[in-house]
């Protein structure tokens, strides 16, 4: 029987050795330290200016070894080229940032892509009414708004955010309109069941009056006041964040 040669000797140690590492098993982190990169991951994410380990330990109140070695463990995971961001260390922290072989490709996507939606406070008020009245008619809108919004339909209409939705079968046969697929998009719901609640459209409201001009601003919030409480009264559930409104 032919003794095998040195090489064919070494190709098989290689090839065991490759299977005894795959077949190694990864440490697991436990459900705490899980979490805490999760946690990590998120912070990185959200901060604008790099933050260093002992930053981050010292705000979450975690030994900085710790946060020193998650860390390192998301740099790792995200240099893997199944991400297409990368966690990297820039001015002593650590900043995410999309991987410099995607930046072609990314930023001809992002070119591509339309403005931001943008609405005025009117017009932001009129799609409320619609979202929750609809099908509503434009006199129905006037009569809970209390201003004529022709031009703000227009613009929804415009904007593919609202569609005609026919004809109600009474005197005159005014046009109703309803929210369109792409309004979902813009708003990111996944359906109407998600639309926010009247409390938190009264903040998107005071959020939205924040940024409009200075001199403006006192009668545009007087009107949307006025504006939220018919749509809550006829909204069941709703009274508590009515009545904040």
């Amino acid at each position: 029987m032919q003794e095998p040669t040195q090489t064919e000797t070494q190709e098989t140690v290689s090839a065991d050795e490759l299977l005894a590492t795959a077949a190694a098993p990864v440490p697991e982190l436990s459900t705490e330290e899980a979490t805490l990169r999760a946690v990590l991951e998120a912070i990185v994410y959200v901060t604008e200016e790099p933050l260093s380990a002992v930053q981050i330990a010292e705000a979450l109140g975690e030994p900085r070894e710790r946060v020193e070695k998650l860390l390192e463990g998301l740099v790792a995971e995200f240099d893997r080229p199944e991400h297409g961001v990368t966690i990297r260390e820039v001015a002593g922290g650590y900043k995410m940032a999309t991987k410099a072989e995607h930046h072609e490709r990314v930023r001809a996507f992002v070119k591509s892509l339309r403005p931001p939606l943008k609405l005025s406070l009117p017009a932001l008020e009129t799609l409320a009414v619609i979202a929750y009245k609809q099908p509503v008619t434009a006199p129905e809108i006037l009569e809970i708004r209390g201003v004529q919004g022709a031009g703000v339909l227009k613009t929804l209409l415009d904007r593919k955010l609202i569609a005609s939705a026919g004809r109600k079968n009474v005197i005159g046969k005014p046009m109703q309109y309803k929210t369109t697929k792409e309004f979902l998009v813009q708003f990111g719901l996944k359906d109407l069941s998600e639309l926010p609640t009247l409390k938190e459209f009264d903040e998107i409201r005071r959020l939205a009056v924040a940024d409009e001009p200075a001199e403006t601003t006192p009668a545009v919030a007087e009107e949307s006041a006025e504006t939220i409480a018919p749509v809550a009264e006829e909204l069941p559930g709703e009274k508590t964040s009515a009545e904040e409104a």
